[in-house]
């Protein structure tokens, strides 16, 4: 439920009802209105539907509101009433359906820890090649003992092996081997000869001769893991942006599911009520529309609220099942306002809190799996052709105006020039507002004063 603290978050005044007979005036929920009309209208053989749509029409018809919004549309059934067990039937497959999306979103999401893990390894190791192959790199010759290190350990087994370079130090006793090996780095194969001739000159033949053919066995298998590395990082990166868009399409094939099982869950609150009674056929249905007609600066707008307690009848047929025919009471409020699209966007948000709460948990939960891999993620995405350009323009601009002085002893004439003629286009916008405010509201509160007296007046009541 939204609360007073909401209403005041989002700058708006929160509606008190006076018409209660309390010490206190009780909190409706809604924000203070310039206006409000309040009907109610009791008959159990009048259909609901009808005075919904005939408000509905009028307001686009005959007043001009060509934008309607529906902001609320939410119901509850007693338990014993064939309308929940319809409804309840409903539920069942679309929770079925959705909870096999949200398995395959939690699994797809644990495998893309796994493949940003698998590059984060293979940006290390390629880190290693680089410097190796740069001459004018500090880090050369560490990160070519690291690789010799990678290549004695991992292709020749280490000293298990006897072949290798530290099993010939240990059982042929080549000792030097091992020094000779990790100390000499010719870049490319055909260089092996010259390097270990030149540079090992003073071993005896032997020695040079295995020498030759281990640094010739690394170098042949450095190069084709290079490239072994490198085009693996760019399937494994096309296949993490496939991943991650096989994320987002399963996340929106579950979105519509989730705001069905929002709709169809029933309103506890309403629930509790004490116009619900569990043995009764009775149904509560609540419906909140926003009507506009755009202005210049401000718009018209209407706050049309129903709330209905009904009897739903259930009519049944040989050739297929049709719906409930609801009758009852309806209790309908009209609310006027002056609203600007930017006031009319808050309202929404402000009553988008208490919506789709299960649309927030898939949402946010999958963004604190994303946002726990780091800038890692966004970086390889980016990489794969994901547009963060958006983000990245907002980051540039914030450090730019990061980097502008707060504050400055001399303020040029422009500037004072620039200031002056905007304040002066405020002052000049706002007494336009306010004039345009005047005439809108002696036009809103004509439609008001006619969507409330010609509906008493199409449904015979008492109206003057």
């Amino acid at each position: 439920m939204i609360t007073e603290a909401d209403i005041k978050e989002f700058e708006f005044e929160p509606e008190m009802d006076e018409e209660v007979r309390a010490a206190k005036p009780i909190f409706t929920g809604f924000v203070k209105p310039i206006l409000r009309h309040r009907l109610v209208v009791e008959a159990y053989n009048m259909s609901i539907e009808e005075p919904y749509f005939w408000v509905l029409e009028y307001l686009r018809n005959y007043h001009g509101f060509p934008y309607i919004i529906k902001i609320n549309d939410v119901f509850s059934a007693a338990e014993n009433s064939s309308f929940f067990g319809a409804s309840q039937q409903r539920l069942g497959m679309q929770q079925d359906k959705v909870s096999q999306f949200l398995a395959t979103i939690g699994k797809m999401v644990k495998e893309l820890f796994q493949l940003v893990r698998e590059l984060r390894i293979l940006d290390e190791r390629l880190g290693y090649y680089k410097d190796s192959y740069d001459a004018v790199s500090k880090s050369r010759e560490s990160a070519e003992i690291t690789l010799k290190g990678i290549w004695v350990d991992m292709v020749e087994q280490g000293a298990k092996n006897p072949a290798s370079v530290y099993g010939m130090a240990r059982e042929v006793q080549f000792t030097t081997l091992p020094d000779l090996f990790f100390s000499t780095h010719p870049v490319k194969q055909e260089d092996v000869d010259t390097i270990v001739d030149t540079e090992r000159g003073q071993f005896n033949r032997k020695v040079r001769e295995v020498l030759k053919r281990k640094l010739r066995s690394y170098l042949a298998w450095k190069e084709h893991s290079f490239e072994e590395i490198k085009n693996r990082r760019i399937f494994t990166l096309k296949y993490l942006r496939q991943h991650y868009d096989i994320i987002k399409m399963y996340i929106s094939w579950a979105k519509p599911y989730l705001r069905n099982i929002e709709r169809l869950t029933m309103d506890q609150s309403k629930m509790e009520s004490p116009d619900m009674l569990n043995a009764f056929e009775n149904s509560m249905i609540e419906i909140e529309i926003l009507a506009k007609k755009p202005g210049t600066l401000v718009n018209q707008v209407i706050l049309m609220h129903f709330l209905y307690r009904t009897r739903p009848e259930m009519n049944y047929s040989q050739e297929y099942q049709r719906g409930p025919l609801h009758v009852g009471k309806v209790d309908m409020n009209y609310r006027a306002y002056i609203w600007s699209d930017e006031q009319i966007e808050k309202y929404k948000k402000l009553k988008s809190r208490e919506d789709f709460k299960l649309l927030g948990v898939i949402d946010s939960s999958v963004k604190a799996a994303m946002e726990s891999l780091g800038e890692e993620l966004e970086r390889y995405l980016g990489e794969a052709g994901e547009d963060f350009e958006s983000k990245q323009k907002d980051d540039i601009k914030v450090a730019k105006e990061s980097g502008k002085p707060h504050s400055s002893t001399f303020i040029s004439l422009k500037e004072m020039v620039g200031k002056a003629a905007e304040k002066k286009k405020k002052k000049h916008d706002d007494w336009h507002r306010q004039i345009e405010e005047a005439e809108v509201t002696k036009k809103l509160m004509e439609s008001m004063w006619g969507l409330y007296h010609h509906f008493k007046k199409h449904h015979d009541m008492l109206n003057w």
